[in-house]
């Protein structure tokens, strides 16, 4: 664009001599037009006649016509549509890069009482680790000491924090919660999960498949075309002006920049919506689809558990427990927690102080609330404590659960899922009809029970 301005400048506002104005075109066919030409030998040798291909013959031409003005307006056109398309196809990289940022440099190795940093290419399988706060695991391995819990949804795409104590595994990538810990490596860091997924992620950036475009298959046919027309433009004529006139005319300039535009826009539109394009010759591929397959948490779900069923013993009152409970959870940071405070406020129900708060190994949240001993634990751990009314305690359901007993009486069970999306189901219901889709499928790495609960939810059979 700057040569081709500088051109005009020196030529009408200058009145230089020729070959002087002439330079800044001259520059941009050299700079500019030689990587294309060179490009589209390669894509002619390989037998692949695109839009782009009438495009060079216009600029030979031009050249050998000493018509450097219409060959430099040609090359924009075709660096353009070329810049814009590497620009909207980079979406990929960007995320390759954001998973190998994610990763640590440096572990904490400790050996006998002291802790060192050591470069993550020197820790060896069995050697003991310890993992700060909110640390991203930079191996997979076992927790030998302390107990707290790891964000995994980045690598499982679960959504939940997951309890680690002596003896749990641990995974790469993972996040460490509030609490250090220390883990014996049993992968070396290249060979851990974290590893893995970012090597697949490469493999599939450079196994890319070709963008093949609308107007590359259009092209195929359309140059020939022109050529003749050109052709024969210029035999009648006995003109070779002519020539080159109708190869510029007919160079599908609107395909050339028109594309390209038309991905970028696309791109950004899915990407404010919150969808990454991470390939664009899905936008093409998209029209031929018939099968969708959808991924569970955080796709067709908000990701966080939410309380969905209340299951009140006997002799108790469905607010008073939840009161009791959600003063107590106050007090938490395990994951089911926000989902049980949620709950409380959406009700109104005014929370109490807790004292004497505890979380004594096997046996859960514990503490007083208004003068109430109050004990928030798991199925599992309920049998060993010898409460009241442990009988009641109704089957075992999909989901996540927890268990409230009250002065040593078991008084609920409340149950937890992920729950589905407000639009989930009618995004699901649209397909068929609007886009002519005839199999929508859900994959997930959660349990059976509660990826059938949401295939329910959303109706995908």
């Amino acid at each position: 664009i700057a040569a081709i301005i500088l051109h005009l400048v020196l030529r009408y506002g200058c009145h230089t001599a020729s070959a002087t104005y002439q330079i800044p075109l001259l520059a941009t066919l050299t700079l500019g037009g030689l990587p294309l030409l060179l490009d589209l030998l390669r894509k002619l040798f390989a037998r692949e006649f695109g839009s782009d291909l009438l495009g060079g013959i216009s600029i030979i031409t031009s050249i050998l016509m000493g018509e450097f003005l219409a060959g430099s307006i040609i090359v924009l056109m075709l660096s353009g549509g070329e810049a814009l398309e590497t620009y909207a196809l980079r979406s990929a990289s960007s995320v390759l890069a954001a998973l190998a940022k994610r990763m640590p440099s440096v572990a904490h190795r400790k050996r006998d009482s002291e802790i060192i940093d050591v470069a993550l290419d020197e820790v060896a399988v069995d050697d003991t680790l310890v993992i700060y706060p909110h640390e991203i695991c930079p191996a997979d391995g076992v927790v030998i000491e302390g107990r707290g819990v790891m964000d995994e949804s980045y690598l499982t795409g679960e959504p939940f924090q997951i309890p680690k104590t002596s003896g749990s595994t641990v995974i790469s990538g993972a996040i460490n919660g509030e609490s250090p810990l220390t883990i014996r490596i049993t992968q070396r860091a290249a060979d851990s999960r974290y590893a893995k997924i970012i090597e697949v992620m490469r493999d599939s950036e450079s196994k890319r498949p070709l963008l093949r475009r609308l107007g590359d298959q259009l092209g195929a046919f359309y140059t020939p075309v022109a050529l003749t027309i050109a052709l024969l433009a210029w035999l009648i004529s006995g003109d070779p002006v002519r020539f080159l006139a109708v190869l510029v005319i007919a160079t599908p300039c609107p395909l050339l920049i028109g594309i390209p535009v038309a991905i970028i826009g696309s791109i950004s539109l899915c990407a404010r919506r919150a969808i990454i394009v991470k390939n664009a010759v899905v936008l093409e591929q998209m029209a031929e689809c018939k099968t969708a397959i959808f991924d569970k948490t955080g796709t067709l779900t908000y990701g966080e558990p939410n309380l969905t069923e209340e299951l009140i013993a006997p002799g108790f009152v469905r607010g008073d427990v939840l009161t009791l409970a959600a003063s107590l959870e106050r007090y938490s940071k395990h994951p089911l927690a926000g989902a049980i405070l949620t709950a409380a406020k959406s009700d109104g129900l005014s929370l109490a102080e807790a004292t004497e708060v505890s979380e004594p190994p096997g046996q859960g949240l514990v503490g007083t609330v208004s003068g109430r001993q109050v004990q928030i634990t798991s199925r599992g751990q309920l049998a060993g404590l010898h409460v009241t009314g442990e009988d009641q305690l109704p089957p075992v359901a999909g989901g996540l659960e927890c268990v409230i007993v009250i002065d040593h009486r078991y008084a609920a069970a409340l149950q937890f899922r992920d729950a589905p999306r407000a639009e989930s189901r009618s995004f699901v219901g649209h397909l068929g009809p609007k886009h002519h889709f005839t199999r929508e499928m859900i994959v997930s790495g959660d349990r059976e029970s509660q990826v059938r609960y949401l295939a329910e939810q959303v109706r995908i059979t």
